[in-house]
């Protein structure tokens, strides 16, 4: 008859104490946390930055087309002080304004996205889209009644 087996061994308090889970759910909800506002930057920018290159590249009317509505998508803002029509002084604290409005649209989702114990950059990304496209969808209506209210000098295609 073979031997009984022996109880496994607990590990002493010491190494208990030693190990550390760097990768573990409350690591990666932290890093979701702490990075979420900052991702938020990335999309937009994107959009925006490109918007404003192909300003700067061209003078076609894709590029004119493209540099309204990228800019605006980048930065929704612009819409607030006037944009295109008015002082662009004040196209650069729409630059900022819209940036602390995309961090915040980054926070958010991250603190509803780490709501679930095992949250992940998908769980994130789907609250951070959600929101993108609600505010997309609110510029796009404003173009479209700028459009249809001063006429088609908004956007010459």
């Amino acid at each position: 008859m073979a031997a009984p087996l022996s109880p496994p061994r607990s590990p002493s308090s010491d190494a208990i104490a030693s190990y550390h889970l760097t990768d573990g759910p409350r690591a990666y909800r932290v890093r979701i946390r702490a990075w979420g506002p900052l991702v938020g930057l990335l999309l937009p920018g994107l959009v925006g930055g490109s918007a404003y290159f192909a300003l700067q590249w061209s003078d076609s009317a894709w590029s004119g087309a493209w540099g309204l509505i990228g800019g605006y998508l980048g930065a929704p803002t612009l819409l607030g002080v006037g944009a295109p029509f008015a002082d662009r002084d004040l196209y650069p604290l729409a630059a900022i304004a819209a940036a602390l409005m995309w961090m915040l649209i980054g926070f958010l989702a991250s603190r509803r996205a780490t709501r679930n114990p095992v949250a992940s950059w998908a769980d994130w990304w789907r609250h951070y889209l959600w929101m993108l496209g609600g505010i997309w969808v609110g510029v796009g209506v404003g173009l479209v009644i700028a459009t249809v209210r001063i006429g088609t000098g908004v956007l010459d295609w």
